[in-house]
C-alpha cells in the first residue's frame, strides 16, 4: 500500500484500519477543501458527534484563499453567535463606495450609514488566510480532524456509491464524501456532476494586498476604529470589458484587485496583470495607495454563471458545496459568496447527519441537501438573480458606454469655461447620446427586471 506524508493538524488517536488496499476509516464524512463552506461543514458535523475528516490541499486552510476579502455576517452568525468578537475580523464596513471609471475620470457614490453596522446584517473585510484557520481551529475544537498539504486525485466508488476518496495511492472511505475543493471542481467533473467551465461562467481575479499604516487607512478612506470601506469599480479596471475592480480596507492594508471574465481575457487586448497595473495608477486610485507596500500578490477563478452553471448537488454518498456548486452572486454593486458557502455547508450538515441518523446514504436520502437548499437564503437569492448574468455578459454598456456618459454628464455640469451655459436638460441630452437615449431606456427596463 503507497503511503503519503499525511501531516495532521492537531493530535488524534484515531486508529486507521485496513482491508487490501482500502484504509477503512470508519468515518462518517470526508471533507475536500478547507474554504469555508467545508470547513462549516466540519464544524457543524463534528459538533454533532460526527466522525469527520477533512483534506486541504494546502498546507493549511486558507493558504489558498484569496477572495477579495468580504464577508457577509448573517449565515456564520446563525451558526457561531457574535463570531466577530473572537474571529480575525479586520474591519466592519460601515462605508459603501462604488465608481465609474474611464481611463482619466471618475464618478463615485458614496454611502455611509449606522445600519451597516447592525449585527446580523453587517459584514467585514477579512483576510483568508486568517480567518479560516480561525475557523480550522473551531472544526477541530469540535472534533473534526484535519489532513493538510495533499491533494486528493479520485474518487472512491463502489457499486456507483461514492465511498470515499483516493490520494497518493491511498483509498479513504466514509459514508459520505462532501466536495468543497473551488470553483474548478475537477472531482464534480470526474462525477460526472458538471461539464468544464465555460470561459464566460467564470473571471479570474487578481489581487493585491498593500501594506499602509492604519491611521492612513482611516486618514484616506473616512473609517475610524474598527470600520472600514467598501469599494467597487467599473469601466477602466476591466478594460471597458465584463469585469471591474475593487478595494476593501484592513486594519494595516488595503485589498485591491481586478476580476475579468475569461471570455473578456482571452480576447482583449490587455492581460490580467497589465489590468491591475492601469488600475492601481488610475488618477482616482494611485492617491489611495500611495506610500504602500505590496505585501501579497494572489489570483483566483471565480463563478459567475448564477444559477446557470450549478452542477449536479447531490448522489449516492456525495454532496457539492460552496464555490463547486457556483453558489456566488456578482450583482455589480455587490459580491457575494462567502455567506452562500457557509450557508451551504450548513445545509449539507444538517443533510448529512439526517443520513446518518438513518442509516442511509444514497441519493434519495442525500435529495434532504437540494431540499435544504432550496428552503434557505441561497436558491431564494440565486433564483432572484438568475438573469442578472446574462444580462451583464450581453450589456456591454456597463463598463463602456456608462462610464463615459457619467463622466461627460459630470464634466457639463462642473466644468467652467466662461461660455455660456446650457440648460441641464440639453447637457443631459447632450451626455445620453454616448450610449443613445433608447439604450438607455431599454438596458434600464432589462436591469430592474434582472434584480
Amino acid at each position: 500500500m503507497n503511503h503519503y506524508p499525511l501531516r495532521w493538524a492537531g493530535n488524534t488517536t484515531r486508529k486507521i484500519k485496513q482491508k487490501g488496499n482500502i484504509t477503512l476509516s470508519d468515518f462518517d464524512a470526508i471533507i475536500v477543501g478547507g474554504g469555508l463552506a467545508g470547513l462549516t461543514t466540519a464544524y457543524l458535523l463534528a459538533k454533532e458527534g460526527a466522525e469527520v475528516l477533512l483534506i486541504e490541499r494546502g498546507n493549511f486552510a486558507g493558504a489558498k484563499n484569496m477572495t477579495g476579502g468580504r464577508i457577509y455576517s448573517h449565515s456564520l452568525e446563525k451558526i457561531i453567535p457574535d463570531f466577530a468578537g473572537e474571529a480575525p475580523v479586520e474591519r466592519r464596513i460601515t462605508r459603501e463606495k462604488i465608481s465609474l471609471l474611464t481611463e482619466d475620470s471618475g464618478v463615485t457614490v458614496d454611502y455611509a450609514s449606522p445600519g451597516l453596522a447592525v449585527q446580523g446584517q453587517d459584514s467585514y473585510s477579512v483576510l483568508r488566510a486568517d480567518f479560516d484557520q480561525w475557523l480550522a481551529g473551531k472544526a477541530e475544537e469540535a472534533g473534526a480532524q484535519m489532513v493538510t498539504g495533499i491533494k486528493v486525485d479520485d474518487i472512491l466508488l463502489e457499486n456507483g456509491q461514492v465511498r470515499g476518496i483516493i490520494a497518493g495511492g491511498d483509498e479513504m472511505a466514509a459514508d459520505v464524501t462532501v466536495l468543497a475543493d473551488g470553483v474548478n471542481s475537477l472531482l464534480a467533473q470526474k462525477m460526472g456532476f458538471r461539464e468544464e467551465l465555460p470561459p464566460n461562467q467564470v473571471a479570474v481575479g487578481v489581487k493585491e494586498i498593500i501594506e499602509l499604516p492604519a491611521a492612513v487607512i482611516e486618514d484616506r478612506f473616512q473609517c475610524h476604529g474598527g470600520e472600514g470601506t467598501a469599494w467597487l469599480f467599473a469601466g477602466q479596471p476591466s478594460g471597458g470589458k465584463v469585469g471591474g475592480g475593487f478595494l476593501y480596507t484592513n486594519k494595516t492594508s488595503v485589498s485591491l484587485g481586478v476580476v475579468c471574465t475569461l471570455s473578456d481575457l482571452i480576447t482583449g487586448a490587455a492581460t490580467l496583470p497589465q489590468l491591475l497595473e492601469n488600475f492601481k495608477n488610475h488618477p482616482s486610485v494611485a492617491p489611495l495607495v500611495t506610500g504602500g507596500k505590496m505585501i501579497e500578490y494572489s489570483a483566483h477563478l471565480v463563478p459567475e454563471g448564477g444559477l446557470t452553471m450549478l452542477p449536479q448537488l447531490f448522489g449516492a454518498g456525495v454532496l457539492v458545496t460552496g464555490d463547486a456548486a457556483g453558489f456566488c452572486l456578482n450583482l455589480g454593486y455587490m459580491v457575494r459568496g462567502m455567506d452562500l458557502a457557509i450557508g451551504s455547508g450548513e445545509c449539507a450538515a444538517r443533510a448529512i447527519m439526517a443520513a446518518k441518523r438513518e442509516g442511509d446514504f444514497s441519493a434519495e436520502s442525500l435529495s434532504r441537501y437540494k431540499t435544504a437548499l432550496d428552503e434557505s437564503f441561497i436558491m431564494a437569492e440565486m433564483n432572484l438573480y438568475k438573469k442578472f448574468p446574462h444580462f451583464m455578459e450581453n450589456t456591454p454598456r456597463i463598463f463602456a458606454g456608462y462610464p463615459e456618459m457619467a463622466s461627460d454628464l459630470m464634466a457639463q455640469l462642473f466644468i467652467v469655461s466662461g461660455q455660456q451655459s446650457q440648460p441641464l436638460y440639453k447637457k443631459a441630452g447632450s451626455s445620453m447620446k454616448t450610449v443613445g437615449a433608447l439604450n438607455l431606456i431599454l438596458d434600464a427596463l432589462k436591469g430592474v427586471r434582472s434584480l
